[in-house]
């Protein structure tokens, strides 16, 4: 059975709770499906105070002393991920804003390969589509396998014809989701996701050293001498394509 958490970034049970609530059950109309709804207003979350300390010495070191570990251990016990929020002044809600800059660290260093992730955005007006991009590439820096998210207009009083074209969206977004929560965690890279992966290996291995938790962090996982973040077979045109970044990247680097 698999395991997936929506994560709501509103203050109330309104129509993103509502939204990631029917989402969760369309996933169970297609297979064994463990579901939970995290709201983050019950939870503390401090805001992060850009200190840096968990890029430099390490995330345990933070000197906020909140619900973060508690967040990041049902991310992990977890196969798959939902992040759910609302269009607040054309971007996520400040909850769950503030939930993302406390994962700052784990940009620099993911951790959430092989686990399944979508996002959901509520709107009433406009401009969700462009917060939908976001949550996708920020599930991809993540490490997730990131099934493209959904914009949904709500409207109070909702009307039976915008519920049916929501009820539409969401089914469709659960089937795609579903079919990625069941597939090997572990698909061969992208080119886009391989050059991410040689571009952030340069950099840490030439900029930093055993110092800098980023460093030791890929030294630990052997990704300084890996293809890519997780055992794969790569084709002989990404390996050649894989060199090229290497080379490109590392005179990019020395020369800045």
């Amino acid at each position: 059975m698999k395991k997936v958490i929506a994560f709501v970034g509103s203050a109330r049970k309104g129509h993103t709770h509502d939204a990631a609530a029917q989402f969760l059950r369309n996933l169970q109309s297609l297979g064994e499906v463990e579901v939970e709804i995290v709201r983050l207003s019950d939870y503390r979350i401090e805001v992060c105070k850009g200190c840096q300390v968990c890029f430099a010495k390490g995330e345990s070191l933070c000197p906020l002393k909140d619900d973060r570990d508690i967040l990041i251990e049902k991310m992990l016990a977890s196969d798959g991920v939902v992040f759910a929020a609302p269009n607040y002044s054309f971007h996520v809600s400040a909850l769950m804003k503030v939930f993302l800059d406390r994962l700052g660290f784990a940009f620099h260093r993911p951790r959430f390969f092989g686990k399944a992730f979508t996002g959901i955005v509520v709107q009433g007006i406009y401009g969700g589509n462009k917060i939908v991009d976001y949550l996708d590439f920020v599930g991809n820096a993540l490490g997730f396998n990131t099934v493209k998210g959904s914009c949904l207009m709500t409207l109070d009083p909702m009307t039976e014809k915008q519920q049916r074209k929501i009820d539409k969206i969401l089914t469709a977004q659960a089937r795609r989701y579903y079919a990625r929560l069941v597939k090997p965690s572990y698909s061969a890279p992208s080119l886009m996701d391989l050059m991410f992966f040689r571009m952030g290996r340069t950099k840490v291995r030439l900029e930093l050293d055993d110092n800098a938790c980023d460093y030791t962090y890929y030294k630990d996982k052997g990704w300084f001498e890996s293809d890519f973040y997780y055992p794969t077979r790569l084709g002989i045109l990404k390996k050649g394509v894989g060199q090229f970044f290497d080379m490109m990247f590392t005179r990019m680097t020395k020369a800045r």
